[in-house]
């Protein structure tokens, strides 16, 4: 079993920062890729960033230039800086993972695991 645990939202000014963090736990697994996805009221669910194991990160249009995801691969940890927020950025952040599941013999299989999300509110 693997969990997600999200951390860093809040209320926030436009124009203000927020660090998002999300960190893995659970018992032989190894993290693959990690991202950012963020749903509004009335709104899908919708990716914000994504970064792989390896370091590459995509963003969503609406959030380059202000938003930097980055990970930690010994910690199990992803992060999401985010600067010069707007209110259109107020959503429920979720924190995901696409983790390979090992077993006495080696890989078992693989998960798709959520946080269960931190409320940003970003107000003018």
């Amino acid at each position: 079993q693997v969990q997600l645990v999200e951390s860093g939202g809040g209320l926030v000014q436009t124009g203000g920062s927020l660090r998002l963090s999300c960190a893995a736990s659970g018992s032989t697994f190894r993290v693959n890729d990690m991202a950012w996805y963020r749903q509004a009221p009335g709104k899908q669910r919708e990716l914000v960033a994504a970064i792989t194991r390896h370091g590459s990160t995509n963003y969503a249009d609406s959030v380059k230039d202000r938003f930097t995801i980055s990970s930690d691969n010994a910690k199990n940890r992803v992060y999401l800086e985010m600067n010069s927020l707007k209110p259109e950025d107020t959503a429920v952040y979720f924190c995901y993972a696409d983790v390979t599941a090992y077993g006495y013999g080696g890989p078992v299989g693989y998960l798709e695991v959520w946080g269960q999300g931190t409320l940003v509110t970003v107000f003018s």
